[in-house]
């Protein structure tokens, strides 16, 4: 029996990273609005825990950042052509 709940505690921890990676507007609304609930609850440690970070930059994870310096310098110029024969 205690095995089933290892499992079943592992499946849905699983599920909530999935649905955070996969719909992250989607799953920071739903986690707001269940600090909100948490917080008017009194639950307060619970509320602060669920409630989502604050993100910087695009935050689309499509590798675009805040600071266009650190792009800028980790473009290099081509250094030789291919030449076929």
């Amino acid at each position: 029996m205690f095995e089933y709940l290892i499992v079943a505690v592992l499946v849905l921890w699983s599920a909530v990273v999935v649905f955070k990676k996969v719909f992250p507007q989607t799953a920071n609304a739903a986690f707001l609005a269940l600090s909100n609930l948490c917080q008017r609850l009194g639950w307060h440690r619970l509320a602060t825990w669920l409630k989502p970070k604050m993100v910087m930059g695009c935050a689309g994870g499509c590798g675009c950042s805040s600071d266009d310096s650190a792009a800028a310098k980790s473009k290099e110029p081509i250094q030789t052509v291919v030449k076929w024969r």
